[in-house]
């Protein structure tokens, strides 16, 4: 699996590849330095295949100021694939029949997931529940009878196996379906605590993770899992959280990828409630056992038509005409000037430099490739200190 013999300049289509090939190169393209998933699928797209995109990603990283750019090796791959196949994980591209259609959905789907357990799950309808690590007694009774509920309903329940509300949810929805969705590894388990967790959910329920295996999870990894926590569901139901908290970001990923937001109402001289507080105020649905939650999504009940997963790879299009280099630069002092460490979405951007998506998009891969901008979950943009 080598990109020796490819020719970049080839005006004919390249051979298609093996789906094991083509797996693995799109793994390696996603692995290599300072590319994320937009990258990635920015680069899928105007190459037509991962070997393409691999051949061309060395110049590109040049043309953005980045020097002596080497791609992910083989090797990292194969070590990846090698730790998987010990741990018993197995891998799942978007594009293919076993991704989550919810999931493919969103505008920053992870194009692999590392899973442990029944991937069967994955097809069931689900729900998101999340809340507080340090949930007070009630809020863990509250978890376990809205999980036991809904998955006696037919919902598989989703979280991110932390304690707290969590490891409620999980613990109560074994016998019916639950989803974990880990920060780092599917093979590492965080926190130690939920170990016995982790491994009954490995044989009865399901741990997946887009991170690559054996890698341990860090604060920066938390916001990226809570994306896909909201995206693998219908709904996302809130039972504790603090005004600022990691739950609070989950439901604000599922508002911004058109999911229903869900919260359990608390008292307002607990901190632990102030969240769900705040989304109800904002026009979440309030709930108080289960039923709500059904009645809440009844006019969902009906599987909504499965999107097409990803269009068929198609030959690289011709080169376009180069930008002058004194007109990318202006771009990209226009860009960073509009940007700043707060997000600020890429569609807002674009409207404030009331320019054409087609030609800041570029703008941006450089930007991204030099390390100036950073981008979010969410589709969101910061400017990094180093810019």
């Amino acid at each position: 699996m080598t990109d020796k013999d490819h020719n970049p300049s080839s005006t004919h289509p390249p051979l298609p590849p093996t789906s094991e090939a083509e797996q693995f190169s799109r793994l390696r393209l996603l692995r290599s330095r300072r590319v994320g998933v937009t990258t990635y699928k920015r680069l899928l797209t105007e190459h037509g295949t991962a070997q393409n995109a691999l051949a061309a990603l060395p110049e590109v990283a040049r043309a953005a100021g980045v020097q002596k750019y080497e791609v992910c090796p083989e090797a990292v791959v194969q070590a990846e694939l090698n730790a998987a196949r010990a741990a018993g994980a197995r891998l799942i591209m978007q594009g293919t029949a076993a991704y989550p259609a919810h999931l493919n959905e969103i505008d920053d789907a992870p194009p692999f997931l590392w899973v442990l357990g029944d991937a069967g799950l994955l097809k069931r309808p689900m729900i998101s529940l999340v809340g507080a690590r340090n949930a007070s007694s009630l809020g863990t009774r509250m978890a376990k009878a809205l999980a036991r509920d809904l998955g006696v309903a037919g919902y598989v329940v989703v979280s991110g196996l932390a304690r707290g509300v969590d490891a409620a949810a999980h613990l109560a929805a074994l016998p019916t379906g639950t989803v974990a969705v880990q920060a780092g590894g599917v093979d590492v388990v965080y926190p130690a605590e939920n170990t016995e967790l982790a491994l009954e959910l490995a044989q009865t329920g399901l741990r997946l993770s887009e991170q690559p295996m054996g890698l341990q999870p860090m604060a920066r990894h938390f916001p990226s899992r809570n994306r896909i926590i909201s995206g693998l569901s219908r709904a996302t139901v809130v039972v504790e959280a603090a005004a600022k908290s990691g739950s609070l970001i989950t439901a604000r990923d599922a508002l911004d990828q058109g999911r229903d937001v869900l919260a359990v109402p608390g008292s307002p001289f607990d901190a632990r409630a102030a969240g769900c507080n705040q989304l109800i105020r904002e026009g979440a649905t309030l709930i108080r056992s289960a039923e709500d939650v059904l009645e809440a999504m009844a006019p969902l009940a009906e599987a909504s038509p499965q999107l097409p997963l990803e269009p068929p790879l198609r030959a690289a299009k011709p080169p376009k005409p180069k930008t002058p280099l004194k007109e990318v630069a202006a771009l990209h002092r226009k860009i960073l000037a509009r940007l700043s460490p707060a997000p600020l979405a890429e569609d807002q951007l674009i409207r404030d430099l009331a320019i054409a998506p087609a030609d800041v998009a570029p703008a941006l891969l450089d930007l991204e490739m030099e390390g100036r901008i950073s981008r979010r979950s969410g589709g969101l943009l910061s400017r990094t200190e180093s810019a």
